[in-house]
């Protein structure tokens, strides 16, 4: 047991002797992709399959210390394919984790004042209009589903509706929700301070855990949410209650006051740094 443990320091002094700042820097850089990787799948459908795949793994290498040829042949042949079912199987989750990463990048970028800046007056209009906007829808139990365009552009989604390229008031918006209207049904698109489109139509969310609580609107929101960096404001037509749905994370039962912070935190480039703390106070709507 000594000479064990005696082998064991010898040969961690002798790789210490070769160790330099940049193998620091090369174990700090891996352990910060794996960090940020476990924190991707997270609270997705692919958790349960990289499980797997990482138990694969280990009896793979079980397999090669044990010496058992057949089951090492159909563990890595089992391991290979598995990489590919995951690219086809969860392309949605792949792009939803590659969208974030850019949008994150993004979001940092702006956060120093690079960029963002020209269309703060008219996002912060926007942004005020559709508060009052809804207050009114709430008041008056008129639902509204209202997209505000980030990083992530929507324009295969804005063709499924009709472009509008309108600046936004609260009347429009008023308008466009109300029952009668043509394009009430559909989501409206905010790009760039200004209503692009409305009368969208989202994919809904596959989330199983979601309430059922929520309707066909809040699950709408939910699942543009988790396919791209967009901010979605829901105003509930059975109850009234104003919902903010960011990547896949649902906030109920805001005031047009907690609302207007929220999107400014989100959208201005001068708040951008404060949008992590409004996202990580979230909690998820579930049953």
């Amino acid at each position: 047991m000594i000479n064990i443990i005696y082998s064991g320091f010898q040969t961690f002094f002798s790789v210490m002797k070769t160790f330099t700042i940049w193998d620091a820097i090369d174990i700090a850089l891996v352990a910060f992709i794996i960090y940020k990787g476990i924190q991707l799948v997270r609270e997705t459908r692919a958790e349960q399959l990289v499980k797997g795949l990482l138990l694969l793994v280990i009896a793979y290498n079980l397999s090669l210390w044990l010496n058992l040829k057949a089951m090492s042949f159909l563990l890595v042949t089992v391991v290979q394919f598995g990489f590919v079912a995951i690219v086809v199987l969860f392309q949605p989750e792949l792009r939803s984790v590659l969208e974030h990463m850019g949008s994150t990048g993004m979001d940092k970028f702006r956060a120093f004042g690079f960029g963002g800046k020209e269309t703060d007056n008219y996002t912060r209009e926007a942004i005020d209009a559709v508060c009052s906007a809804a207050g009114m829808l709430q008041k008056n139990r008129i639902g509204a589903l209202i997209l505000f365009e980030r990083n992530t552009k929507l324009g295969e989604i804005a063709k499924t509706g009709t472009l509008v390229n309108a600046d936004v008031s609260a009347e429009l918006v008023e308008n466009i929700f109300y029952p009668k209207s043509p394009l009430h049904d559909g989501a409206m698109i905010i790009r760039g301070g200004r209503i692009f489109a409305a009368g969208c139509f989202l994919p809904l969310s596959q989330n199983q855990e979601i309430s059922r609580e929520l309707g066909t609107r809040h699950r709408a929101a939910l699942g543009i949410s988790e396919s791209s960096d967009v901010l979605v404001v829901v105003v509930s037509e059975e109850t009234g209650v104003i919902s903010l749905v960011e990547r896949g994370v649902i906030k109920r039962n805001l005031t047009t006051d907690t609302l207007r912070i929220a999107l400014e935190n989100g959208l201005l480039s001068e708040t951008v740094s404060k949008k992590y703390g409004f996202t990580s106070g979230f909690k998820v709507f579930r049953k």
